[in-house]
């Protein structure tokens, strides 16, 4: 191959790493909102399905036209580690409120083409006071229509609804607000990633079936079930487990894994099919006697990052996170003290952790990203760091500091 052919070949290689680890971060690319970057996948998806479908099982939908590429991730396992969150500057998560809201505009936006934000919550108002387990939603309280706002802006930022007149914040003052949005009901419809509908599920709104609810979301009867799989489609499922688990998760332990999940990794075809997965994708596989875990050194595919000193529950983490390395586990009680002593070391830092209880919520949210991150777990009262922990280890140097 001459001089030139290979360039091209290793150009094509890095645009579909690349593409990959930008799809892993971002389920949704738009023409909109990265119009370069979704050019790019369109012109590389052939091989960027196939990777997809070959190592996870899941489904890229690619529409040039419609200006969007939507992955389709499926999970068997329930997952909040990476809730959706609200659009304002605390990044909070998106509490069962706004979820619920969330399916209940999204079932009435579906109607037509164009609405308004009146309109649209008159709709949402009738759907809730006819559902008998679904609290009903009243325009009148100003926690209601912060909710609904929450959600409206979600979808803005996902592209299904664009304002074309008015301001969406413009509702959190006055119900009477006026906007005018239009509606992308077919990239709506490619938002729910779940093998099955709900709709398609006979099972009665009974909130003590919740769980089989979102059982029968998840089932991928391309796998069959655990205890019907053949050979072929337990191989199939042992590769996706795994392979799902290693794009997603900062670190994979192998006391988490089943012991067929171990055995796959550990034999022959396993261990060829993790390496080159990993080597398209454009990751550093690491390999430890306690796991395994992909590595970014681009940070594209970084959905989170830690250490980060721009959040102060992740500044506390690191810190808190080194305390936990130097003992042999520490109990919620011995956190709150550290974090105290923190919070009197720096008194011009952390002010939204001063006031009542703000000791607790700082450790329950540097806690938070520690799991998160797969750098701690528990046992018992005990919250003890994990093998993975050991990288983020602070050194004191000479002068005092740390680094």
């Amino acid at each position: 191959m001459s001089n030139l052919g290979n360039q091209l070949v290793a150009a094509e290689q890095a645009d579909i790493a690349r593409c990959i680890r930008h799809l892993l971060a971002r389920p949704l690319i738009t023409a909109d909102t990265d119009p370069d970057l979704f050019e790019l996948v369109c012109r590389r998806q052939t091989a960027l399905m196939r990777w997809f479908d070959y190592n996870c099982g899941w489904t890229l939908a690619v529409e040039p036209r419609a200006g969007y590429a939507r992955l389709i991730k499926v999970h068997a396992e329930v997952d909040g580690s990476r809730p959706a969150r609200r659009p304002r500057s605390g990044r909070a998560a998106f509490d069962r409120r706004r979820y619920t809201l969330l399916c209940v505009v999204a079932a009435e936006l579906m109607a037509g083409p164009s609405t308004t934000i009146g309109l649209l919550a008159d709709r949402v108002v009738q759907a809730t006071a006819a559902d008998q387990v679904v609290p009903a939603f009243d325009t009148a309280a100003r926690s209601e229509r912060m909710a609904y706002v929450d959600v409206l802006r979600l979808l803005e930022s996902y592209g299904v609804v664009r304002a074309v007149d008015g301001s969406t914040d413009s509702f959190v003052d006055s119900a009477e607000a006026k906007v005018l949005y239009r509606v992308d009901s077919t990239l709506l419809m490619r938002l729910l990633a779940a093998p099955h509908g709900p709709s398609q599920l006979d099972l009665p709104p009974e909130s003590g079936r919740f769980a089989e609810l979102l059982d029968g979301l998840r089932h991928e009867p391309r796998y069959g079930t655990a205890e019907d799989r053949s050979d072929t489609q337990r191989n199939l499922w042992l590769r996706y487990s795994v392979l799902r688990k290693l794009v997603e998760q900062p670190v994979v332990y192998w006391a988490d894994l089943t012991e067929a999940q171990r055995g796959y990794l550990a034999s022959p075809t396993g261990r060829q099919i993790m390496r080159s997965a990993a080597e398209q994708a454009g990751f550093v596989l690491e390999k430890r006697a306690e796991g395994v875990l992909l590595v970014d050194t681009d940070a594209i595919a970084t959905d989170g990052k830690f250490p980060d000193d721009a959040a102060h529950a992740k500044v506390a983490a690191l810190i808190l996170l080194d305390s936990l390395n130097a003992s042999a586990g520490m109990t919620e009680e011995q956190l709150h003290s550290r974090a105290e002593s923190l919070l009197r070391e720096w008194p011009n830092w952390g002010k939204t952790y001063r006031s009542d209880g703000g000791t607790q919520r700082l450790v329950a949210d540097a806690l938070d990203v520690l799991f998160d991150f797969g750098l701690i777990r528990r046992d018992g009262e005990l919250v003890l760091a994990r093998p993975a922990a050991a990288r983020y280890a602070l050194v004191h140097t000479s002068d005092g500091g740390t680094a």
